[in-house]
């Protein structure tokens, strides 16, 4: 309990300009202003590492460039489910595109991820060249897709990379209200499935969340990214960590950058407001 209680109170350093910053265990973490383009504060937020699940908000924001049809029907396929390692789904399942987006972001489904990269137009290739053509769009320089689901290792990106990509995926509203479900019924040709959210942030007191994506997998470590509205206004700040040591340490060290934030919410409104107006 000792062990546990010491992990869970809040750390901070001092940085080298003399002022106390928060010192966090995750191998890579951000805070990032997306209105200004602002690092709140960062560490190691350019190192390029697997990113594990959040792939699947890339693969969400491509597949929904074609604007589909989202009470279209498909099948799942064994190629979907194979070795997929987490997923609800069975081959021969029918459901709608929505219920498979809603897998892939709520309850992080690999085959829902693999489905809809499949059905889009050129099939699972084209799509993971996709992928990372929209990465070169969005300037993640950092940032090289492998696949859909993001079981595969070679999936990499940054922390800073990943601010962005957050920042920019929350701005679309087929997606947002999807990444803020904590829980929702999936309806297949079978059956009724309930499904949870990854995020436990959905449930935290004092934190809204705008929209968020968890990510493990053994090379990438616990991994969140999240956007999140600061308390005192409809400021937003995405809040990233990568490579956390455990499912609790990521959830645990988003909100310590983010309660550290939110004291600072005054400079960082007043920043943005000298901006506007210069």
């Amino acid at each position: 309990m000792r062990s546990l209680q010491e992990a869970m109170t809040p750390r901070f350093k001092t940085d080298a300009t003399g002022s106390l910053v928060p010192d966090v265990r995750a191998a890579a973490a951000i805070a990032f202003n997306p209105q200004t383009g602002e690092v709140l504060w960062q560490e190691n937020a350019q190192d390029k590492r697997p990113i594990a699940s959040i792939t699947k908000v890339m693969t969400a924001v491509v597949f929904l460039e074609d604007n589909p049809d989202l009470a279209k029907e498909i099948t799942i396929e064994r190629s979907d489910v194979y070795a997929a390692s987490t997923t609800y789904l069975k081959a021969n399942d029918r459901l709608t595109l929505s219920n498979v987006l809603h897998l892939t972001l709520i309850a992080s489904d690999n085959a829902a991820a693999r489905a809809l990269a499949r059905v889009s137009h050129g099939g699972t290739a084209s799509f993971v060249e996709r992928m990372n053509e929209k990465a070169i769009e969005l300037g993640l320089e950092n940032t090289t897709f492998a696949d859909p689901s993001g079981l595969n290792a070679a999936n990499m990106s940054s922390a800073y990379d990943l601010s962005r990509l957050i920042s920019f995926a929350t701005s679309d509203e087929r997606i947002a209200p999807v990444m803020r479900t904590q829980n929702f019924t999936v309806h297949t040709s079978r059956r009724a499935i309930n499904i949870h959210s990854t995020n436990r942030l959905l449930t935290a007191d004092g934190v809204e969340v705008m929209g968020g994506k968890t990510g493990f997998i053994s090379k990438a470590g616990f991994c969140l990214a999240t956007l999140l509205r600061l308390p005192q206004s409809n400021q937003t700040v995405a809040v990233v960590v990568l490579g956390a040591k455990s499912n609790t340490g990521r959830f645990w060290e988003t909100r310590h950058l983010f309660n550290w934030i939110s004291t600072k919410a005054a400079d960082i409104l007043r920043k943005e407001q000298l901006q506007s107006q210069e």
